[in-house]
């Protein structure tokens, strides 16, 4: 249609939210439907947080604040990051936004210009993209996958880079597939940015408090220093603080990408909601011993999602370091046809298999850019785990 822009050419709706619509369609027609595609905790909102936000309320903390973030927020980023990373960021080094997708949304759109070049290791959640598109630059795809444990080598990083690369975007734990790097893989990718000094790093660290098997978490600016001055870091409250509904995003970074990222969010949606931002500074400041507690059950339902699809027909699932998902190999179910004659010809054929026969949702692999896998979200109880585990086991089984 003419009258669209051509921007949404280029671009796709995001497959993980069609997962849920689709998943909420079936449910509404009253069929039962075990949904393992969303990205969001099960966990509630802890009860100081939600008690700081009802405070707000009350005490008139509703009008608009500055654009991109109050200062008590922006205080309480600036000790996290301290705290939490040993990086030093001053006031007007943070930028706060509406969730961790308008804080990359923003900073792609205040950098990027035609011609421009990011690089994405794959498999990579699935906005990365679609929002360099939007940006008007273009995805550099440097495929990753389970040979090197779904991690970036420098080898690869190098052989993408050119004098059009723009940024690289490192999301350690990963989603779709829960992979982190050590400190030593990100001392090796570090050696290959330091030979290339026009090329930005764009952290995210999302998943950085849900973490298994004691692996310590680091993010690049603090394993190198030299890298600084030209590294966006970025996290949230959504994942660990189970705050996904109050949309609170937040980075640090240079003063004049902050500048910059104010800039894009002053004409486009003003301030993050001042309600959330009170919460934020409860979540950032209060107690964080619940963290580890919350990323021990993390790591029961990991366990036992990973082994109950190795025992799966078919099916390779590899152990996560952190995040709350795992990214099989359905490679082995390929060209096997169902018990009603339709033939396995690609990951989306196994999970539409899964939902229409066996009624659970999950999301194809090829919208997270590496096939035949496909992705299931464990953030739900043990007890729908095991019932959904069962029912792909069952799937697998009756393909021939």
């Amino acid at each position: 249609m003419a009258f669209l822009s051509d921007a949404l050419g280029r671009i796709k709706p995001s497959p993980t939210l069609a997962v849920t619509a689709k998943t909420a369609e079936l449910k509404a027609q009253g069929i039962d439907v075990i949904s393992l595609g969303a990205g969001e905790p099960d966990f509630d909102t802890p009860e100081h947080i939600k008690e700081a936000a009802i405070q707000a309320i009350r005490n008139g903390d509703t009008k608009y604040t500055v654009v991109d973030g109050t200062p008590a927020l922006k205080k309480a980023v600036a000790l996290k990051f301290k705290r939490d990373n040993g990086l030093d960021y001053a006031p007007d080094q943070i930028s706060v936004n509406s969730g961790g997708k308008h804080t990359l949304f923003n900073a792609l759109m205040a950098t990027v210009n035609p011609g421009d070049e990011v690089i994405i290791p794959a498999p990579y959640w699935v906005s990365y993209p679609d929002m360099v598109y939007l940006a008007g630059g273009t995805p550099v795809i440097v495929n990753a996958g389970m040979e090197t444990g779904f991690r970036m080598t420098p080898d690869a990083l190098e052989a993408a880079i050119t004098p059009k690369t723009k940024w690289l975007i490192l999301n350690s734990p990963s989603n779709p597939t829960g992979a982190a790097y050590t400190r030593d893989q990100l001392r090796a990718l570090a050696d290959v940015l330091l030979r290339h000094p026009h090329v930005w790093i764009m952290a995210d660290d999302m998943y950085e408090h849900i973490l298994f098997d004691d692996f310590e978490f680091a993010t690049i600016a603090q394993v190198e220093p030299g890298l600084y001055d030209r590294t966006l870091t970025v996290n949230g409250a959504s994942k660990a603080y189970s705050m996904t509904g109050w949309r609170i995003g937040f980075a640090g970074g240079p003063k004049v990408l902050i500048k910059a990222m104010a800039a894009i969010q002053s004409q486009s949606t003003s301030n993050p909601c001042s309600i959330s931002q009170a919460a934020a500074v409860a979540a950032m400041t209060g107690p964080q011993d619940f963290l580890k507690e919350r990323a021990r059950a993390f790591q029961k339902r990991r366990d036992l999602v990973v082994s109950m699809l190795n025992q799966a027909t078919g099916l390779v699932c590899p152990t996560p370091e952190g995040a709350f998902y795992v990214y099989p190999s359905c490679a082995g179910v390929i060209g096997k046809t169902t018990p009603k004659g339709q033939v396995i010809a690609t990951d989306e054929d196994f999970v539409t298999y899964l939902l229409q026969d066996h009624r659970v949702a999950v999301v194809q692999g090829s919208a997270f850019g590496l096939a035949p896998h496909f992705r299931i979200s464990y953030a739900t109880s043990e007890d729908v785990l095991t019932r959904a585990c069962e029912a792909i086991q069952r799937a697998c089984a009756e393909l021939r």
